[in-house]
């Protein structure tokens, strides 16, 4: 999944709290959110949709990231194939102190639409995506705590629980994280949305070390009710390679040739 993108976060967990949990869970969640990934970054890769007993669909894509100020970053997806979804993109900015702003350009229909705050639980191009979690999401729009330790894919994790300050700012109401302390990579988070079970599951499959970048190159989100899935694997990333400002635009999102010269 795209750097930034791949970052995203049972019943309740039974561990044992440590002293002054609150204040260490906000501390990791830090610095799992300051977690070193370049200025800028470019990856191609495949979306994968699978569903129970049907055949899976795959799609080209590219992603485009740019950190332009501590807490505001900027975020271009791109489809290239198959033809019904070639140049379909979704621009993101996220502001230091404000909403994300989000666009979607539907090539089909020569139209860009925003998506609403409102909007920010629906599907992305009927993936297991929402908007939501293609946002930059900073630490403190929750109330964090470390519920202990488990082993997962046979890595030792620390369990973050977060939970949204105002209920009105996510799409969830929690958020459980398998956070692996070496790379500070959430490698499983499992995402609530009121009921006792979590409705979601993201798994990171793969990570590797990219130009000194701890990188997610494969990963997986499933819908726990329905068994859908969206897979996401990198072929290709580069990272710092000085991307301009005019490629987060309207403009681009709109002209897919122009972020052509940009892909790896």
């Amino acid at each position: 999944m795209p750097p930034r993108i791949a970052g995203l976060l049972f019943l309740a967990l039974a561990f044992s709290t440590p002293a002054r949990a609150d204040e260490a869970g906000s501390r990791l969640a830090q610095q799992v959110y300051d977690r070193p990934d370049g200025q800028d970054a470019v990856s191609s890769g495949t979306m994968l949709l699978a569903e129970q007993g049907g055949s899976p669909r795959s799609r080209s894509m590219h992603s485009f990231v740019l950190e332009k100020a501590p807490g505001e970053t900027w975020s271009l997806i791109r489809f290239s194939a198959p033809d019904d979804i070639a140049g379909t993109g979704l621009l993101t900015q996220d502001h230091p102190a404000a909403d994300s702003d989000q666009w979607v350009f539907l090539p089909a229909l020569s139209k860009t639409r925003r998506i609403p705050g409102d909007r920010k639980g629906g599907n992305f191009v009927g993936s297991d995506l929402y908007y939501e979690d293609l946002q930059d999401r900073k630490p403190d729009k929750d109330s964090h705590t470390l519920r202990g330790t488990e082993k997962f894919q046979g890595q030792d994790c620390q369990i973050l629980e977060s939970v949204p300050v105002s209920a009105d700012n996510s799409v969830y109401s929690k958020r459980v994280s398998w956070i692996h302390p070496q790379t500070l990579i959430a490698l499983k988070v499992e995402l609530y949305e009121g009921k006792a079970s979590p409705a979601k599951r993201l798994e990171v499959l793969k990570i590797s070390k990219v130009q000194g970048y701890w990188t997610v190159m494969e990963s997986k989100m499933t819908n726990l009710d329905t068994g859908h899935s969206t897979r996401i694997s990198l072929t290709k990333i580069a990272y710092d390679k000085n991307l301009p400002d005019s490629l987060f635009s309207q403009q681009t999102l709109e002209d897919p040739a122009r972020d052509a010269e940009w892909r790896p």
